[in-house]
């Protein structure tokens, strides 16, 4: 019998960038592939995305390849400045991991944004631990930060 795994985590950040700087990092693919990547050493795939309700997005990277990591998303809602919510599974070298929901939310702080970041996923036959879920996810805000940093100065 298969197995599975529920978790649902939150991100929250305030971010150095206005809400309509940081829904650009997002929703441009040129920007968004400066910071939602992985280890300079990796592989990486051409990206593509469509980034509207009924859009898509792939990427894939990894550090060979034979050890691809296959994000395949799509786009529900979009709120421009606001609000992003859409579905993605994982996989990696050819094993499905996960699929989850994800909300991102932005809202003005002060000069700044402050981002809620809440996903809930299936975890698919103990392929993946959701603590490494959740520790990647705050890897890429980290990563997302300092992008929004990098472009300010």
């Amino acid at each position: 019998m298969s197995q599975q795994l529920q978790s649902t985590f939150t991100v929250t950040r305030t971010l150095a960038a206005p809400p309509e700087r940081v829904f650009a990092a997002f929703s441009d693919l040129e920007e968004k592939m400066q910071w939602f990547v992985g280890p300079s050493d990796w592989i990486q795939k051409d990206p593509s995305m469509d980034f509207r309700p009924g859009g898509s997005e792939v990427n894939i990277g990894g550090p060979d390849e034979e050890h691809l990591s296959e994000f395949h998303c799509h786009y529900y809602d979009i709120v421009e400045n606001e609000r992003i919510v859409y579905t993605y599974e994982m996989s990696f070298a050819g094993a499905k991991l996960s699929v989850s929901l994800a909300t991102i939310e932005l809202a003005p702080a002060g000069d700044g944004t402050l981002l809620t970041l809440t996903e809930h996923g299936v975890y698919l036959d103990g392929h993946e631990d959701p603590t490494l879920r959740e520790e990647g996810t705050r890897g890429l805000v980290d990563q997302l930060a300092a992008y929004l940093d990098r472009v300010r100065a």
